[in-house]
């Protein structure tokens, strides 16, 4: 045109403007401004207008306001773009500046105009001025214009105030497809997914139909839900209608099936020629890895790289669980060092689980370092390092971090506060955690059931069951969690009937039983010692209630058996498990079997596949350190040798442990010397093994080679310790190191080392700064506490003590035969019988069975087990032959024996 020497003019210049801006180049947009100065036509309302919504809409809003400021007329158009510039650029107030200019001027605004400004309030969630803007277009006479009414539904909808919502929605003489999914919108951003799919339904039957943002605004609901009846209801009209299966819609139905566990039909989804790109695939990585299914969702990541997708900063998130799941630490950092190169690691949800990544494959330092580098932390970065801190065995930390998180302005909600709770019980520690229940009544949080079922089972464990109870009692709403923390806390106090009471009472009040229900419920059974109940409650919630067993119900299940002694049936259980078991539940077993049985099933889980990991080494390590197996220990050492974990800081501590245990103190030295890299746990056994031996010297010795190589004690360190102080009578020493724990170093003194104090001035016959001791305690004392005085008390005489013990303990834990038989001893050593009848009887009242001691010994790797008066085995008379024999000649040397119990008088024929 130019070159043919002809000019242009107002409405050329528009139209190469627009041009311009279509092809994002505002270089050139910015020549063809430049000619248009020249030519006199930059104030033109017209050309102006064109020039100004260029320059918004590819991201110059400086230059769009420069020109806006100059131009001597404004109409609305010109207003309205500036605005619809700033709200695109989410510049919420420069757009609201902008609107209150417009007011002042003589300009009218129109539905374009209202439109921009609501949705600014919409997503500021400014309901007062939102509710005034509404004002001001129902007195222009606006409110039904489409548009207008759209952006209404969506402001109020995203500002909570759904009634109003509804309320225009109802108004409304003619509704759009638009505003219908608008409004089911506004129902899933508030939680009310019912509401969601029974307007999706009657949108359906008057006619409307559906389209691809219909399915995005309703899909959530049905994903949030997990409701596979629903999602494959929704997915048939798909097909049927022919919806087109666009990248969304394909992603949200993979999303809804893996939720509900149906993962072959998200499989074959996902296996459809359709568009698959990264958003697809990173929603089949998550939903993969939430399945457990870890090496499939790496698989698919791996899938994605062979295929030339660029992993964006979710599907990077989405792959650090798995990761996590198979402890596959090497592969984590691989990932960490791609998303540092790519400079994503800035983003919250990314940092979150790398930090969660680490934890989970047991390096917390890591994890914290992760953390710290953070540039920005949300509310989810501080849950998810708390919460790794808590179920790490990091407890004082965690409660530390939580309120760091206060201090740093960062809002609290129910998995910050859970995650503090679940702390405090760990650390036993009632006072803060009555601290975290006050805030959560002036914090609003005490109608939250997910934070109030934390608090049920913090109380719980802190051993105050009747504040659990009142919790509990005064909870509005119950739900399925609710229930399952006060079944599982009556449970774990060893009131199997009161659990199985709620339970009942669970089930009258319409709530249905979950796996966690049944997990709580057998595994009381487990403590309780009801076998044939535990079986029932595992067959009734698999046949019953349709609910398959997962890999803890059988850990639980083996337990169960393990702990009865029928060893052969836990083992059967494995064997009849549909799908692999994992270290854990081979741990349980290991854990429960005498050391022969512990042996072949260690080398049968290496037949069965299973992986050897730490867990299960130093399972088998531990259960040949409780028999004195050294033989069988020695054999797992030579495997770990082979296996490469002889650099495993703890199955390197739990060997440490094993031979200390089984009285070879040099090679625990041996051990422990060759260790590379030792951390807090590895000098904690070897301190607890010299400790163990009664050399205290020793054990003092190594705790400053400690402190002088870096390695901050903990709480297991100074228990360590001030149990070696009890064993050599070092009283003052072990006092002393108390309060250099709790004072020096900041660490607070958990229910074992309250024990350990008891039990230091116990054995050196201060019962009375013992009892002390129990009176300051912070927290209430549990089982093993009392149990520690009682133990002291017998070996003092002291029954006065001795019966306030026993009253605790009776409470605490009514069917242990062992305080029973403790108490009578006491009684039948004070000569006084008839506290022996009574407390007899008490026992056969309470069904009370005293279990009997066994005792053995390891003669060319053949064990020998023995009990009292044993008469099974084939050399019995051998054995009480040589017995006799042995205390003749002591006798004849001066040695009177000293009966076990004294013999009642009528026994004695006195």
């Amino acid at each position: 045109m130019l070159g043919c020497g002809i000019s242009p003019d107002k409405y050329t210049f528009p139209c190469v403007i627009k041009a311009c801006g279509g092809l994002n180049n505002v270089r050139l947009g910015k020549l063809v401004h430049q000619t248009i100065r020249l030519t006199g036509f930059e104030f033109d309302v017209f050309v102006g207008s064109s020039l100004i919504k260029m320059y918004a809409e590819n991201g110059c809003i400086g230059d769009a306001r420069y020109l806006f400021d100059k131009m001597p007329h404004k109409d609305c158009v010109m207003w309205n773009i500036m605005l619809n510039g700033y709200v695109k650029k989410e510049d919420s107030s420069s757009a609201l500046q902008m609107f209150l200019g417009m007011r002042y001027s003589d300009i009218r605004p129109n539905s374009v105009t209202f439109a921009c400004i609501l949705s600014v309030c919409a997503s500021e969630a400014m309901v007062v001025l939102g509710t005034q803007l509404h004002g001001l277009v129902i007195r222009c006479g606006l409110e039904l214009d489409s548009p207008v009414a759209n952006t209404l539904l969506a402001m109020y909808s995203k500002c909570q105030k759904l009634f109003d919502a509804c309320e225009l929605f109802d108004r409304m003489p003619q509704t759009d497809l638009v505003t219908w999914n608008g409004m089911i919108s506004g129902f899933v951003q508030n939680g009310c997914m019912g509401e969601a799919l029974h307007l999706f339904r009657e949108m359906i039957s008057i006619g409307v139909k559906p389209d691809s943002i219909t399915f995005a605004s309703f899909l959530p609901s049905v994903t949030e839900s997990a409701c596979f009846k629903q999602g494959k209801e929704i997915h048939g009209y798909i097909v049927r209608h022919g919806v087109p299966l666009d990248v969304f819609l394909k992603s949200a139905l993979i999303d809804i099936y893996l939720k509900c566990r149906k993962v072959e039909m998200a499989c074959k989804l996902f296996s459809q020629s359709s568009t698959t790109d990264v958003v697809v695939c990173t929603t089949m990585i998550s939903g993969l890895a939430l399945n457990a299914m870890n090496s499939d969702a790496l698989d698919t990541f791996r899938w994605l790289l062979k295929e030339k997708m660029r992993p964006n900063s979710v599907t990077l998130a989405s792959v650090l669980p798995a990761c996590a799941g198979l402890a596959a630490l090497n592969l984590g950092k691989e990932l960490h060092c791609n998303i540092l190169k790519n400079g994503l690691d800035g983003r919250c949800h990314v940092g979150s689980a790398i930090t969660d990544m680490y934890a989970k494959c047991g390096r917390l330092d890591l994890a914290h370092h992760t953390f710290e580098r953070m540039s920005e932390r949300d509310g989810v970065s501080w849950n998810s390092m708390i919460t790794s801190y808590s179920q790490n065995g990091k407890p004082e930390e965690a409660i530390s971090l939580f309120r760091q998180m206060g201090k740093g302005g960062t809002k609290f909600d129910c998995v910050s506060i859970s995650a503090a709770l679940s702390a405090c019980a760990a650390l036993s520690s009632l006072h803060y955690g009555k601290e975290i229940h006050g805030f959560m009544i002036k914090g609003a949080f005490s109608s939250d059931l997910f934070a109030e079922s934390a608090l049920i089972d913090m109380y719980a464990k802190c051993g105050n069951l009747d504040s659990a109870r009142s919790v509990f009692d005064m909870m509005q709403g119950k739900n399925e969690v609710s229930w399952n923390s006060i079944i599982s806390a009556y449970g774990n106090h060893g009131r199997l009937k009161d659990s199985l009471t709620l339970f009942h009472e669970m089930l009258e009040n319409g709530i249905q039983p979950d796996h966690v229900t049944f997990l709580a419920i057998i595994s009381a059974c487990a403590h309780a010692g009801q076998v044939d109940n535990g079986a029932h409650y595992f067959h009734c919630m698999t046949e019953k209630y349709g609910i398959p067993a997962r890999m803890e119900h059988y850990a639980c299940m083996v337990d169960l058996f393990g702990r009865a002694g029928r060893l052969n049936k836990a083992f059967e259980t494995i064997k009849s498990m549909p799908f692999a078991p994992d270290a854990g539940v081979w741990g349980t077993l290991l854990g429960s079997c005498r050391v022969h049985g512990n042996v072949v099933l260690f080398r049968q889980m290496g037949k069965g596949g299973t992986k050897f990991d730490c867990v299960s080494i130093s399972a088998a390590l531990s259960a040949c350190a409780a028999l004195s197996s050294l033989h069988y220990g020695k054999e797992i050492h030579g495997f770990m040798i082979k296996g490469a974990f002889s650099s495993d800081l703890f199955a390197e501590s739990a060997l440490i442990d094993m031979y200390a245990k089984c009285g070879n103190l040099d090679s625990a030295r041996s051990v422990f010397d060759m260790m590379q890299g030792k951390n807090e746990v590895s000098w904690n056994s070897i301190i607890s093994a010299y400790g163990n031996h009664g050399r205290l010297k020793d054990s003092l010795t190594l705790f400053h080679e400690m402190l002088e190589n870096g390695i901050q004690p903990d709480h297991v360190t100074f228990l360590a310790i001030i149990s070696a102080c009890a064993h050599a009578g070092q009283v003052d020493n072990g006092a002393h190191y108390f309060h250099c724990m709790t004072e020096k170093y900041g660490i607070p003194a958990r229910m074992e080392h309250y024990a350990c104090m008891v039990d230091l001035f116990g054995r050196a016959g201060r019962l009375n700064k013992a009892f002390e001791t129990i009176k300051s305690m912070p927290f209430a004392p549990d089982a093993g506490v009392w149990g520690t005085l009682l133990g002291s008390c017998r070996v003092h005489g002291n029954v006065e003590l001795a019966e306030v013990a026993s009253r605790h303990l009776f409470d605490l834990d009514p069917q242990n035969s062992g305080y029973y038989v403790l108490l009578s001893n006491i009684h039948a050593d004070a000569g006084q019988w008839g506290s022996v009848h009574k407390i007899r009887s008490l026992m056969k009242e309470r069904q009370v069975q005293k279990v009997p001691g066994y005792s053995w010994i390891d003669i060319n790797n053949i064990t020998h087990i023995f009990s009292a008066a044993d008469g099974s085995h084939p050399q019995s008379a051998e054995i009480y032959s040589l017995l006799n024999n042995l205390l003749l000649e002591l006798r004849k040397e001066g040695y009177v024996p000293q009966l076990y119990l004294p013999m009642h008088p009528q026994t004695m024929g006195l």
